[in-house]
């Protein structure tokens, strides 16, 4: 039986779809002049530096945890994905400078048909590419690559955009419309780049689970007020792949310790069931003492000395 791919292997999948992307958009750009072509060889430079960002930090993500990192190394690819997103807006950038000196300054564009030939060909590996790192990226729960994949996504979509302004001048001989579709190109890619790095400071500020995954959990605990626990104090948060949640869980002062312990184990287990990558803290407090229901802040109160 063969193994299966590593997460780094997808990586150096995106870089060589990058290098090759790159190399095929700059010729087409080269052998056409078109500053739209010339905004979409921008972004697969800008590609190629996000593969690499993805490979340092998927290596990075899958280490084991160790005594300074107890809960393992994934939040990295936050870090990725939010890079990702600053070198995007970056290139967004100069794309849309430039397309706005040759709205100011037009060309006439030349050998268009090898060139838009050579760009459709670079669109198919993208497509080919984004697609497998999508997928991969989904099922393995993996941030940047996912990240990545869209990225790439987006690009397919660019690469048409382009492909067709370009036609379109040459069968018009509207040379304007080249720098236009570049200028909104820039702003499609801003809008990319707005969103990757919103999703990754979402991610680094430990933003908690979906609402319907906390409706699952709130479910399956008030299904336990019936037996005479209660619980506060439910928090999560999201680091990479991985999940966690701790809650205070209340259950009358004259249950033994291990019938509280069997069931807090009970539930621990029905929430990993329901909810997937999730690890779960339970913390049992008697219910009848006043001090555990003011335990629900995330820094303890502090008694006061007598």
């Amino acid at each position: 039986m063969t193994k299966p791919y590593t997460l780094a292997n997808y990586a150096w999948l995106s870089i060589a779809a990058a290098v090759a992307t790159l190399c095929l958009k700059m010729l087409a750009w080269w052998l056409t002049g078109s500053v739209g072509l010339m905004s979409d060889a921008m972004e697969s430079l800008v590609n190629l530096v996000a593969a690499v960002i993805t490979l340092l930090s998927v290596s990075v993500s899958v280490l084991p945890a160790d005594d300074e990192h107890a809960y393992g190394h994934t939040k990295v690819e936050y870090f990725a994905s939010g890079l990702e997103g600053g070198l995007i807006l970056l290139a967004a950038t100069g794309i849309g400078w430039n397309a706005l000196d040759r709205l100011m300054h037009p060309q006439i564009l030349e050998t268009i048909s090898l060139g838009l030939l050579i760009s459709v060909l670079a669109s198919v590996i993208n497509l080919v590419v984004g697609r497998a790192l999508m997928r991969v990226g989904k099922s393995r729960h993996s941030v940047a690559l996912l990240a990545d994949g869209q990225h790439l996504m987006t690009d397919v979509w660019t690469s048409v955009a382009v492909v067709i302004a370009v036609a379109m001048v040459g069968f018009t001989g509207w040379q304007w419309l080249d720098p236009v579709i570049g200028i909104l190109l820039a702003g499609h890619i801003i809008g990319m780049g707005v969103r990757l790095v919103r999703e990754s400071l979402m991610g680094l500020m430990d933003t908690g689970l979906p609402p319907e995954e906390m409706r699952t959990i709130k479910e399956l605990l008030e299904g336990y007020a019936a037996r005479g626990m209660q619980y506060h104090a439910l928090r999560t948060r999201q680091a990479g792949a991985w999940r966690f949640m701790s809650v205070h869980l209340l259950m009358p002062g004259e249950w033994t310790i291990a019938r509280g312990h069997e069931i807090a184990d009970q539930i621990e287990e029905e929430i990993r069931t329901k909810v997937l990558r999730l690890n779960v803290l339970t913390h049992l407090e008697p219910l009848e003492d006043p001090a555990s229901w003011d335990d629900v802040e995330l820094e303890r109160k502090t008694p006061p000395k007598k």
